[in-house]
């Protein structure tokens, strides 16, 4: 950046954040051709980056304006980038991370070993071409999610901003980077230096948050002049981010302990083999040799089948019209839907819509609800109308002592609404509506020109129903605030300070003088637990506060003081001597502003309320009909946490609440712990420092007894604590858990948890980025897991076991071949008839059971307790892969035996009757598999069976052409075909007949 200045306005802020400084336009006006520069004065340099960026030392940061030739350090590009290659390593990285693992590895020693002519089975291409199919399957689908994630940081790098010429005036064309800016304080002194070539004295000024703006800040109106400061990989934003860990499926981990009993099995059966020649010869070689020949038993298209299935269900998932907006963001394990037994969620802005609604205006001795704020209005209208400016006072003498003053109602209500529409950070921010250009409807406040935005929706949800009350805020801006009353008038107020609200204090305040009135007040507006402390002894803020919070609403306290002129004009001075304190500045700042925070006047309690989500009550009821034990994670305090469980039915109506006492010691948690034990079916609540000290010492028994609770509720809950849960309950119980949030501090919770799901809300797409799984609403988690979820578990499964029975069947068959051929390490089949079994012949019958469904989706839904049955992991177990070895032996036994007994005098007789009775086998056994016929699955059968029968044209090289047409060959396959068929599909029946599985009753 290149300008020149005289004055830079303040900055103070303690905390690690990232800041883009403002600096006051008069800093064009004067100074031009003089060299000026910043110095960031740190007693840390606290970047962890900037040894790597190059930065070096740790030093302070020197910014030169209009001459970065003159800078001493390299800085990183002011770029982001979330890819896990570039050109360069993508390629390298891909095999590296396949080739990392043990059976793609013995894969590719399988392939090179056939470059030995001693271990030569057969022509090279029946073991290169399936493995190259499959890592150009893989190379594919990484290059697809790195050409996305390339294109969502580019749209991130690409955002416009204007760079100043040394005048202070916009080069154009504008420049195409994000506009990351910052700068990195923690408890340090950070102060501006201005100097120049003709001997000016160095300014030093503090600065102060009220010229600052954090990196991606959206500004409300107008333009912002400031200074980079830190870029790329220095902002807070990245260096915060911590790269998640590598989820792995459930059903992975399982296919691959299934792979590795097959692969034993592969060993055992060569072993016997050599066994069985008496160990002749050069045996160790005859070992390698039956090793390759009976490498089908582990089957290489597995893991690709299985990769494309997993693209097919997340783009079903994407493409359903019912969840629209649904982004699948990790395609490697949407099956881990289907087995959910943990879901945890935020409450504010997942169960809840994160929009507020002003519900109840309580002044202590009356309370205005909803259906009387007209109530309100008219006190508002009242105190602005009336003739004399001053609200009369009714006198009323308290003991021996002076007299006090007492207010009327009229003049409580408008006290209150008054401190509300000017304590907060709202700005209005006008718009064109095609009726009024902009500059018009600033001009005159145009109602409906008016947008307000904010930090928070509280506040907004605060200056509307000012609004509503006769009471507008109609314009802002850093040192100014204007109302309009109900009659028009326009009250002008200077803003001399702000204290910002921060997650320390829990307040914010505001001191503002009335123009028209030359008083100065001090407003101030927080949580309870705060400003009891600050405001005047009164004896009901904390029932009230309680009984507001039961109710479900988001409770404020708004007090007030009046300063003085010299109150006020004593008070500057000692807060801007705290703010240029170069030791403990934030202390000495801190212990200012306090010292205006004792004995307020206490106005009004806000209620707010935070309306749930769009059937977020039948989504719930659908999870805990479906087994899904739910907790609900929330900073919230304890009594708006359990309100919010009660209205949305986490807890239902016959369930008993147990509200975990808060705890400190040891034995206190053992004594609370043993209460809890002694209930049953009882929802628990606890907070988040009684459970951190239950974790610490009774970490075994609270899990145990929490997860055998229906619901459990957490209130002020740190983000680091919500993800200690997810892992303890992955530890404890071994089951699945699903995290949901839609917040920044939801994300170590949703990439903590098997699958992660964000919620795109108001707080940003920081938690939809993060998560596996993105959608637009809570009640779409419900078709998320019941429907995708539950098919996408059930086809995976009947895919890998019907992959393996097809290497299975074939495997046998070569098995019986060697051992009537006096165990000869002698391949069955060669060259194009290996590759076309596992590909062209029988992938497309075989894949198309991804199509498969055994109930539609709206029976799904209406009956959750289908999706309970899959939490067993019985689609996918050593019963059901027990009894598809059982399947695969028996049917290439069959197969092979049979084409031994029928052959009549050449060997190529045995390779026709055996190979086309494996195909047709093989075809009618993904109709035995189906349970709903899809149109693509005819189709694929009949083109498998169509590509067969062309093939046998070109296939004369291992299959006699015109034995196939005679009447000898048809016969034979027919009756092989029958025996090793039939009996399965009698089984089918008759199991069906006599015990049918829990949805057949359904599909009627």
């Amino acid at each position: 950046f290149s300008f020149n200045f005289y004055k830079l306005l303040s900055f103070s802020y303690a905390s690690h954040i990232r800041k883009y400084i403002v600096l006051d336009k008069s800093l064009f006006d004067e100074g031009v051709g003089k060299k000026k520069k910043l110095i960031f004065t740190d007693t840390v340099f606290c970047c962890p980056w900037s040894r790597c960026c190059g930065g070096g030392d740790f030093r302070p940061r020197t910014v030169w304006l209009g001459h970065p030739e003159k800078r001493e350090q390299r800085y990183p590009r002011n770029v982001i980038n979330n890819q896990k290659y570039n050109f360069f390593t993508f390629l390298p990285g891909v095999l590296f991370n396949q080739f990392k693992y043990f059976f793609n590895l013995y894969f590719l020693l399988l392939a090179c070993s056939q470059f030995v002519n001693e271990l030569r089975l057969g022509a090279l291409y029946t073991y290169w071409v399936p493995l190259g199919f499959v890592l150009i399957i893989t190379i594919v689908r990484e290059a697809v999610e790195e050409m996305r994630c390339f294109l969502r940081d580019k749209e991130v790098n690409s955002q416009i901003y204007s760079k100043l010429s040394t005048r202070g005036e916009p080069l154009f064309p504008p420049i195409k980077h994000f506009f990351f800016v910052g700068i990195i304080v923690e408890n340090r002194t950070l102060t501006s230096i201005t100097s120049s070539e003709d001997g000016d004295p160095p300014v030093n000024e503090s600065l102060s948050i009220e010229n600052t703006l954090w990196a991606s800040t959206v500004i409300a109106s107008g333009t912002v002049v400031g200074v980079v400061i830190y870029t790329g990989k220095e902002l807070r934003s990245v260096m915060n981010t911590s790269n998640p860990r590598h989820k792995i499926g459930l059903f992975d981990l399982e296919v691959n302990c299934l792979t590795k009993i097959l692969f034993g099995a592969l060993v055992v059966v060569s072993l016997v083999m050599v066994a069985l020649q008496h160990f002749a010869g050069r045996w160790y070689l005859q070992i390698f040799r039956f090793l390759l020949l009976f490498s089908n038993i582990v089957p290489i298209s597995l893991r690709v089948n299985l990769d494309m299935g997993k693209m097919v269900f997340s783009w079903m998932i994407k493409k359903d019209s019912k969840i629209p907006g649904t982004v699948v963001r990790a395609s490697t394990f949407p099956e881990q839907l289907g087995r959910i037994s943990y879901l945890l969620t935020d409450k504010t802005g997942t169960l809840t819509q994160n929009e507020m609604v002003f519900r109840r205006l309580h002044l202590g001795t009356v309370a205005y609800g909803m259906d009387s704020m007209d109530e309100v209005q008219s006190h508002v209208f009242s105190a602005y109308t009336q003739v004399f400016p001053r609200i009369p006072y009714l006198q009323a003498s308290r003991g021996p002592g002076a007299p006090k003053v007492r207010k009327t109602i009229s003049s409580r209500v408008h006290e209150a609404v008054k401190a509300i529409a000017l304590v907060h950070n709202v700005t209005p921010v006008y718009e064109s509506n095609g009726v009024t250009d902009q500059a018009e409807a600033e001009m005159h406040y145009e109602d409906t020109c008016r947008v307000y935005q904010a930090s928070s929706p509280d506040e907004v949800s605060l200056v509307q129903w000012t609004e509503s009350v006769g009471l507008t805020l109609v314009g802002r801006d850093q040192s100014s605030m204007q109302l309009r009353t109900p009659s028009g008038q326009i009250l002008n107020f200077t803003i001399l300070q702000i204290f910002p609200f921060t997650y320390e204090s829990k307040r914010m305040g505001i001191i503002v003088r009335d123009e028209s009135t030359g008083e100065i007040t001090f407003y101030m507006k927080g949580a309870d637990v705060m400003m009891a402390g600050i405001v005047q002894y009164n004896d009901w803020l904390e029932e009230e506060c309680g009984n507001m919070a039961r109710e479900g609403l988001r409770v404020l306290v708004v007090a007030k003081k009046s300063l003085t002129e010299e109150q006020y004009q004593d008070f500057e001075a000692r807060y801007v001597q705290a703010k240029l304190s170069v030791h403990d500045r934030s202390l000495k700042v801190a212990t200012v502003i306090e010292s205006l925070e004792m004995e307020m006047e206490l106005l009004c309690l806000t209620g707010v309320e935070d309306q749930l989500q769009a059937d977020v009550r039948p989504t719930l009821e659908i999870l805990r009909n479906a087994g899904i034990k739910v907790w609900m994670l929330t900073g919230d305090k304890l009594e708006t946490a359990t309100c919010t469980a009660k209205n949305a039915h986490l807890v239902t109506r016959n369930q008993d609440i147990h509200v975990f006492r808060p705890v400190t010691t040891r034995s206190e948690a053992h004594l609370e712990l043993n209460a809890f034990r002694r209930k049953h079916d009882c929802a628990l609540v606890i907070s988040g420092d009684s459970l951190e000290v239950c974790l610490k010492y009774y970490e075994y028994e609270f899990m145990e007894l929490a997860c055998q609770s229906p619901a459990v509720v957490c209130c002020r809950c740190a983000p680091t604590q919500k993800a200690q849960i997810v892992r303890l309950l992955q530890e404890r119980t071994g089951k699945l858990t699903c995290a949901v949030g839609d917040g920044g501090n939801d994300v170590s919770m949703i990439q903590e948890a098997d699958c992660g799901v964000g919620v795109e809300g108001k707080e940003g797409k920081q938690a939809s980025l993060a998560a596996d799984f993105s959608i637009t609403q809570f009640k779409h988690l419900g078709r998320l897991l019941m429907v995708h979820g539950r098919n996408s578990y059930k086809r995976s499964a009947a895919l890998s076991q019907f992959v393996i029975h097809r290497s299975l069947c074939i495997s046998t068959m070569q098995a019986v071949f060697s051992s009537v051929f006096y165990f000869a390490s002698v391949p069955l089949y060669q060259g194009f008839l290996i590759i076309g079994y596992s590909t062209i012949y029988t992938m497309f019958p075989v894949f198309s059971l991804v199509l498969d469904k055994d109930v539609k989706s709206e029976v799904a839904m209406l009956y959750p307790e289908l999706y309970k049955d899959l939490l067993k992991g019985r689609p996918l177990s050593f019963k059901t892969f027990l009894i598809w070895v059982l399947i695969s032996i028996y049917q290439g036994s069959i197969i092979m035996y049979g084409a031994l007994l029928l052959f009549e005098s050449e060997f190529v007789h045995i390779v026709a009757i055996s190979f086309t009775s494996l195909i047709l086998t093989e075809l009618l056994m993904v109709a035995l598999t189906v349970q709903t016929w899809h149109w693509l699955m005819i189709v694929a059968e009949l083109l498998s069976l169509a590509c067969y029968i062309a093939s046998l044209v070109f296939l004369h090289e291992f299959i006699d052409v015109y034995f196939i047409a005679t009447l000898s060959f048809v016969w034979k396959v027919t009756a092989i075909t029958l025996v090793s068929c039939l009996p399965l599909y009698i089984l089918k029946y008759l199991r069906r007949r006599f015990s049918p599985p829990s949805y057949s009753k359904l599909t009627s």
